[in-house]
């Protein structure tokens, strides 16, 4: 082969007006006074960003509730689920409705589309509240409610346990009020709220026996309460100067009042306390209940303000608590559990860290590369582009959290690029006997636009994630936003403040020499003998290319998959679900007991116990659990992250060992949006009883696969029930009616709230009923007096026959459907998805062999990322224009456009044996990770192939341009893919963004190995150059 032809003579450079670095060159003053007020604008902006753990979230889901007492599941389900479902179907933002229908309730999930976003969102909730109203008259008489909750997915992430020995529960809440009431006026606080509240309640107790033996009805005894303690307008004395408001003494002020209360019975008046037991206390028992360490326990919750910082809120709230603690009674504890504040604060120093080791790590590179001058001025271009960033994000409203934190370190790899690629380009000049005027202002005629459209590129990589319509993509914005700004900031400083940096900075060569002398060292020879030798033998390299790229996508296909990573934090949440129809005394008796083994283990901080309901929402992950007296929630805090493994671990075997009754679950909090059960399927029909078998034979294949543990079904239990056969024919003679019997059954078993008292803020109910010993066996009720006829006491025995029978506990529907979920946790590390994969065809056998009408579908985090990546590759068509368009515009050939997109995917390579080595699954955040690779790839071929189209240009013949091209942007090549490779080893560490990072590190690494090597033997085939 022949030596180049020698490059046509550079004439004397003039820049023109347009040159962005002349006209910095020209300003220094100017650019100097810029410098300076934009890092100190940019270091106030850093500091007055808010700070939170999740960025800011709209839960597209509202709760709707309604009960109807007295009525069965299956009528709560046909006549009050199914016609409020079937108004919500009319909405066409709606998505789906999740539903269930228990014993006199039932309760919605409306959630509408992920598409909709910002003030649509609230008139989508105000479209349920009129659709729902407008259909209340059609529904059952006695129904209560519908009730609305479209604030479900508030988040208090502070979380204070207020605790005393010898306190009362009321004493706890008085204290807890009153940290409430100031701790609202704190700045930044959003929302504060009570948990573990038990009613206080007044019981009047007294049997049937003894309302029989006294010959007066429930109704006499509550119409003289209610009459005593009534509030009606007395009227006001008016003359000529004043107007005097009378108030009639009456209503009850305390228990006593209560106690004196007459009841006139025949012609005789008895004190109420004479025949009845008047107690204050609270529900009995009551339905919910929280404990903490063992004691019972008020939580008062703490959400950050829209756009508050949450570390600056832990501090006012802290200092808050500190000073109300001083007028407590000793004894009265207050502990902080969940500590958002902290964690946040954890985070942001994490991110510090992180960030202060890849600016180090990036400045190692490019001083290794670079001589010292000019790596300092690619050292000092970084604030600047750092206080543009940092002031853009103020501006636009952008906190600090975990996405816009991890997409700052994404961005320190890549803003570094363009000073590189300027100063490289003036050094070199330099290097050559230019002027320094002259180096400075070329470098922008030389590779401003190509940096740009490059620049462009990199962002139009990430705007899928813009462009998403679902909650991952509204979760994630931050990244597409935050990485954008700071690749148009460093573009801005790289054609500005990165010129007048070199100018001052760099030293031009002591005298004039072949630009060229440089790429004629030993290394340089050597690397143009291997990029001839490719260029030469075109189609071997690119078939080994392809062959390679083929293996790379079908090892892909080995790399486990995942939706969010699994969280840091160290609460283990624990489920126990006994069997429907269990009490809440059973309930709460099993929670303690497996609250007392957890407490004594050394691995355990702390435990939460939640009775008969779920946690608050601590965290933007939790899947919040509804009221339901066979359920109980724990949160087990761990001493730290093996802790927490080994407690995952003993917690399944105590539920294997100990809890034979109970179905129970502990598992770790996932990032990201809630997405239930890890494993789960739907089985959905109208033919119930054949559901439930299907659905039993479902979860029989997910059991027998080794690879799940705690396989059940959320719904497919019965639970006893009594039916009541009342003999119509009987009550009629006896002058009685089945309401008359049902409202004494309401009062002997459950009692009925007679009045309330009145008690500063607090309005207590004032209930009647039997004492509980009367109402725990079924055979007793046969002899509850009922009435009296002809001087004889008539029992509910006489009129009725007592009937066993079996029904459903609960209903679920999904879409006016029923359906049953089949669910489970995976065991040890492994991924949902590869377990799905792993049923598949056994679950494809039995889908095969369901009956007509039935419908099966996988959900959980499977089908929450499939949502995720489906609304991700919605876009692609407008990505693929923007990219021809940007491309068109900088290369001005759609052969070398088309030439540039082919190599977007050339890093999947590199991210599979990255991914396979390193044991990193590939999820949402692996994703992020190679869509920003093809920007990267994209960005580097681009400026290769502007650089041939300059050489031929220049003079140069298309094979030589192909060759010396290559050799000249070889160093700036690999060192900013070096600098954006090496800036993710912080982040590999992270476990939010270690799959991200390992998959632009090994990417990057075999992208930046095929542009230089691949690229100009693709270059060279696609346009058919020939040997010169």
């Amino acid at each position: 082969m022949s030596d180049p032809q020698p490059l046509k003579p550079t004439p004397k450079f003039t820049p023109g007006r347009g040159n962005l670095s002349r006209w910095a060159v020209d300003h220094s003053a100017l650019v100097r006074f810029f410098i300076v007020l934009i890092l100190l604008v940019g270091a106030r902006s850093y500091f007055q960003l808010g700070q939170a753990e999740d960025p800011p979230f709209t839960f597209k889901t509202m709760l709707i509730q309604a009960n109807w007492p007295g009525a069965t599941a299956e009528e709560v389900s046909k006549q009050l689920t199914e016609r409020i479902e079937k108004k919500l179907q009319e909405m066409p933002e709606l998505d789906f409705v999740l539903s269930y229908a228990k014993p006199g309730e039932t309760a919605l999930f409306v959630n509408i589309k992920e598409a909709v976003r910002g003030d649509d969102v609230a008139e989508a909730w105000y479209q349920v509240r009129k659709r729902i109203g407008d259909l209340k008259p059609q529904l059952p008489a006695g129904v209560q409610g519908p009730f609305f909750n479209d604030e479900f997915g508030d988040t208090f992430g502070s979380i204070y346990a207020f605790t005393g020995e010898g306190f009362s529960r009321a004493e706890l809440r008085r204290a807890a009020d009153d940290v409430l009431r100031e701790v609202l006026r704190l700045p930044d606080v959003g929302k504060v709220e009570l948990f573990g509240v038990v009613p206080e309640k007044i019981y009047i107790e007294i049997s049937a026996q003894k309302l029989a033996t006294l010959d007066f009805s429930p109704q006499q005894l509550m119409q003289a309460v209610q009459d005593q303690n009534g509030i009606v307008a007395n009227g006001r004395v008016e003359n000529d100067v004043l107007s005097i408001p009378l108030h009639v003494s009456g209503p009850y002020s305390d228990v006593e009042r209560l106690r004196e209360t007459l009841i006139k019975v025949g012609e005789k008046s008895l004190r109420l306390g004479d025949f009845a037991e008047v107690t204050r206390g609270y529900e009995d028992p009551p339905s919910t209940s929280i404990r903490s360490q063992g004691a019972p326990a008020v939580l008062l919750g703490v959400s950050l303000a829209k756009g508050g910082d949450v570390i600056a809120m832990g501090h006012a709230v802290s200092a808050a608590m500190e000073s109300l603690k001083k007028n407590f009674p000793i004894g009265l504890e207050i502990q902080q559990i969940h500590d958002q504040p902290r964690i946040v604060s954890s985070a942001v120093n994490l991110f510090m860290t992180s960030f202060l080791e890849a600016v180090i790590i990036v400045l190692v590179v490019t001083f290794l590369a670079l001589k010292w001058r000019a790596g300092l001025v690619v050292m000092l271009s970084i604030p600047v582009v750092l206080a543009i960033t940092f002031t853009a994000m103020w501006l636009f409203k952008i906190d600090l959290h975990r996405i816009s934190t991890g997409a700052l370190i994404i961005s320190l790899g890549l803003l570094v690029d363009d000073a590189i690629i300027a100063v490289e380009m003036m050094a070199h000049k330099l290097e050559a006997g230019w002027g320094r005027y002259e180096a400075a202002t070329y470098a922008f005629q030389s590779t401003a636009f190509p940096m740009l459209t490059g620049t462009l590129l990199t962002a139009t990589a990430f705007l899928p994630i813009a462009l998403a319509k679902s909650m991952v993509g509204e979760y994630t914005f931050a990244i597409f936003a935050v990485t954008t700004i700071a690749l148009l900031s460093s573009w801005l400083v790289a054609v500005t403040v990165t010129p007048y940096l070199g100018y001052i900075l760099l030293k031009p060569g002591r005298q004039e020499t072949d630009e060229d002398a440089t790429y004629q060292t030993s290394f340089y020879r050597r690397f143009r003998a291997v990029v001839t030798w490719c260029v030469t033998h075109r189609r071997i390299v690119i078939t080994l290319t392809v062959l390679a790229l083929v293996v790379g996508l079908a090892a892909m296909q080995r790399v486990e998959k995942q939706f969010f990573p699994q969280s840091d934090r160290l609460e283990i949440l624990v489920e126990m679900w006994l069997p429907e129809g269990a009490s809440i005394d059973a309930t709460r008796a099993e929670s303690i007991k497996l609250e007392s083994v957890l407490r004594k283990d050394r691995d355990v901080a702390h435990v939460l116990n939640y009775i008969g309901q779920g946690a608050p929402r601590f965290v933007l992950a939790l899947d919040q659990r509804l009221n339901n007296r066979n359920f109980a929630q724990l949160v087990v805090i761990a001493q730290d992250v093996p802790a927490r493994e080994r407690e995952i671990a003993r917690i399944r075997k105590l539920f294997e060992t100990d809890f034979p009754n109970v179905r129970g679950r502990a598992v770790r909090f996932e990032y990201g949006p809630p997405a239930g059960y890890p494993v789960q399927y739907r089985l959905s029909s109208t033919d119930v009883p054949q559901l439930k078998v299907e659905a039993e034979k479902l979860r029989k294949i997910v059991a027998a696969n080794t690879q799940v543990t705690a396989v059940n079904l959320d719904w497919n239990e019965q639970s006893l029930s009594v039916k009541v056969l009342l003999d119509q024919d009987k009550i009629k003679s006896f002058g009685l009616s089945s309401a008359a019997v049902g409202r004494l059954l309401a009062m002997q078993l459950a009692g009925v709230t007679v009045t309330q008292f009145r008690e500063d803020d607090l309005l207590i109910e004032v209930v009647l009923r039997a004492p509980r010993k009367e109402n725990q066996e079924v055979d007793a009720l046969q002899s509850l007096p009922i009435g009296s006829f002809n001087g004889r006491s008539i029992t509910l025995g006489q009129i009725a026959v007592f009937k066993p029978a079996f029904e459903d506990g609960v209903i679920w529907h999904r879409d006016r459907m029923p359906t049953i979920a089949v669910r489970g946790d995976p065991v040890g590390n492994l991924q949902p998805a590869t377990i799905i994969d792993a049923l598949a065809p056994q679950v494809a056998q039995f889908k095969a062999q369901l009956p007509h009408g039935f419908r099966l579908e996988v959900g959980g985090p499977v089908e929450s990322s499939a949502k995720a990546n489906a609304a991700i590759g919605a876009s692609w068509p407008l990505i693929v224009i923007t990219t021809l368009s940007l491309l068109m515009l900088q290369l001005g050939s759609f052969s070398r456009a088309v030439l540039v997109v082919l190599t977007a995917p050339l890093g999947i390579i590199g991210v599979a044996v990255a991914l396979l080595v390193s044991g990193k699954p590939m999820g949402f955040v692996a994703l992020l990770g190679i869509i920003s690779l093809a920007g990267m790839v994209m960005r580097n071929s681009v400026i290769l192939v502007d650089q041939i189209q300059q050489d031929v240009a220049r003079g140069l013949s298309q094979w030589d341009a192909i060759i010396e091209s290559t050799v000249r942007r070889m160093r700036p090549i690999t060192l900013t893919a070096a600098a954006a490779a090496l800036a993710m080893i912080p982040l590999s560490r992270s476990i939010f963004w270690g799959p991200m990072a390992v998959a632009v590190m090994g990417g990057l690494v075999a992208a930046t190995f095929l542009t230089l090597f691949f690229l100009p033997a693709l270059y060279a085939a696609w346009f058919r150059v020939k040997l010169r």
